[in-house]
């Protein structure tokens, strides 16, 4: 027994006070991720009134940083591995800091557009740079999976951050300032990152293949824009041709994978049961996840009449129980088999999103209680998903196995974000239209139809009562398309607790994982 844990010690050294250290500045460009996303929702209702976006060009804002992240991710983890994985780090940080500033004094919604996907980019050489140093920094089993659920953690901590003090500078200042909090934490990560990372590259690693990253950022494009157009008008050759052309380019791209000697993606992993599963469990979880978090921020300020800074601090406690879960989950699988607990999870999660879409417009207390549920179930998720995902690749393949999580991460939330915000926005313009047509006129309310934000400055330019009559069956179309998208995604959380139990449950993982066995026993 005692030379068998001399062997394992051997094998996989433990982490020491340096790579803790390390960890807690790979923190920083985590918590800036989910701080952009929320003080960007929260921004969305002074954004509209000043830029006036379309209901669709309001979806891209929010979504092309996720999308254009997602189809560049993997190519970036794959050059990480080439360049250095700290030194991809640090021209991200830089690239953010500055695409961040064009974004904050963006004066068209395009300009605005076009900084966002910057943005994403950027984000692309940042996101898969943290997951693989923590995974190469922490060779222990149960040390990474602590590690990686701080990792989880400290995106929430930006999710509880973000929207108190994006609150506060949309109190006092104009919409464009909430970018301007991202470049302090870049300066920052630039100036202590070189000092306390380690520096994790591989000689032999090849270099991405940029003809599969641009098929891959052709085909998610393409499809997404499909996808959304056909929520927003309908059937139309528009839409057939964007979504022909987003399965092309995808076949494509998984042709030329099967032909490539080094491919972005090893296509091998897929055919593992338990890592596509989990793979597909980190899609839907973030589906739901960030899909929500974008309605819940427009709900509590424009149904429910918040400032941003008091929906940021009713915000706050779902990011706060976010922290407590994904730092919980070590303790939780050594209690229950990890697959069990992915599964019991996700279903905890449904029943927070139940309690927003069963019965009356849910009020403020119902919201935050459903938005703490869902959080606390999702937490143990993301972490378990994410360690599978990453331990199954060797360490020289650490880039890649990250660029392959956080593409699932980000393309499930831009989805989240799209389709789900296009399915509250179609019910929300067919709940306004039945209720409010004839009593004010077509030409209000088609402008009313394209975003709830701008109601209100719409009503005041009618008389009184046709004014008040608008606001208040805006608010209602509202909340009947937040609790039909609250529904939907319960379903999905429910659907992904049943394949996750048949499908991880009766499976084992070679080479061992988390979902093999709980963490005491490794």
């Amino acid at each position: 027994m005692t030379t068998t844990a001399a062997m394992q010690s051997t094998a996989t050294p433990r982490a020491t006070v340096k790579e803790w250290t390390g960890l807690a500045v790979l923190a920083l460009p985590c918590i800036l991720y989910s701080m952009d996303l929320t003080v960007l929702n929260l921004a969305v209702p002074k954004l509209t009134a000043d830029l006036g976006p379309s209901a669709v060009e309001l979806l891209w804002i929010v979504d092309i940083y996720g999308f254009v992240l997602a189809g560049a991710l993997l190519s970036m983890g794959v050059l990480g591995d080439r360049v250095g994985r700290r030194r991809l780090l640090m021209i991200g940080a830089a690239a953010f800091g500055l695409a961040s500033i064009a974004a904050a004094f963006s004066t068209t919604v395009w300009m605005l557009i076009a900084a966002r996907a910057l943005l994403g980019l950027a984000a692309a050489t940042l996101a898969p740079s943290t997951l693989s140093l923590v995974t190469n920094m922490f060779r222990d089993p149960a040390q990474r999976t602590f590690a990686i659920g701080v990792w989880i953690a400290s995106f929430s901590s930006g999710a509880a951050i973000g929207p108190v003090l994006g609150g506060v500078v949309l109190e006092y200042y104009w919409w464009g300032a909430v970018f301007l909090l991202n470049v302090p934490i870049m300066v920052l990560l630039l100036a202590v990152g070189p000092w306390l990372l380690p520096e994790a590259r591989e000689a032999d690693a090849p270099w991405p293949d940029f003809v599969s990253a641009a098929l891959s950022i052709v085909a998610v494009l393409s499809l997404v824009y499909g996808i959304k157009l056909f929520a927003h008008s309908g059937p139309s050759l528009a839409v057939g041709a964007a979504l022909v052309v987003g399965v092309l380019v995808a076949a494509l791209f998984v042709r030329r994978q099967k032909r490539l000697a080094d491919p972005l993606i090893d296509l091998a992993l897929f055919r593992r049961p338990a890592f596509s599963t989990a793979l597909t469990v980190n899609i839907f979880g973030f589906f739901i996840a960030f899909g929500s978090f974008l309605l819940i921020a427009q709900y509590l300020q424009l149904a429910l009449g918040l400032s941003p800074l008091e929906a940021g601090l009713w915000s706050a406690p779902s990011g706060i129980t976010f922290v407590v879960g994904a730092l919980l989950t070590p303790l939780m699988t050594r209690l229950v088999a990890p697959q069990r607990l992915v599964a019991l999870a996700l279903t905890v999660a449904a029943g927070g999103f139940l309690m927003l879409g069963i019965g009356d417009d849910p009020d403020l207390a119902r919201v935050v209680a459903g938005y703490v549920i869902f959080s606390f179930g999702l937490a143990p998720v993301f972490t378990l998903t994410t360690d599978l995902i990453v331990s199954a690749a060797p360490p020289e393949r650490a880039g890649s196995a990250a660029g392959i999580a956080e593409t699932s991460t980000e393309l499930g939330g831009a989805l989240g974000i799209a389709l789900l915000g296009s399915l509250a926005s179609a019910l929300y313009r067919l709940d306004l239209k039945s209720s409010i047509q004839g009593v004010v006129s077509d030409t209000a309310l088609a402008e009313a139809g394209e975003a709830l934000g701008r109601v209100s400055s719409l009503a005041a330019e009618l008389p009184t009562a046709q004014g008040a009559a608008l606001v208040a069956a805006a608010q209602s179309a509202f909340g009947n398309g937040f609790q039909m998208a609250a529904l939907a995604s319960a379903a999905i959380a429910l659907g992904t607790a049943a394949a996750t139990f048949l499908v991880i449950g009766r499976q084992s993982t070679p080479g061992g994982g988390p979902f093999d066995a709980p963490i005491a026993s490794r």
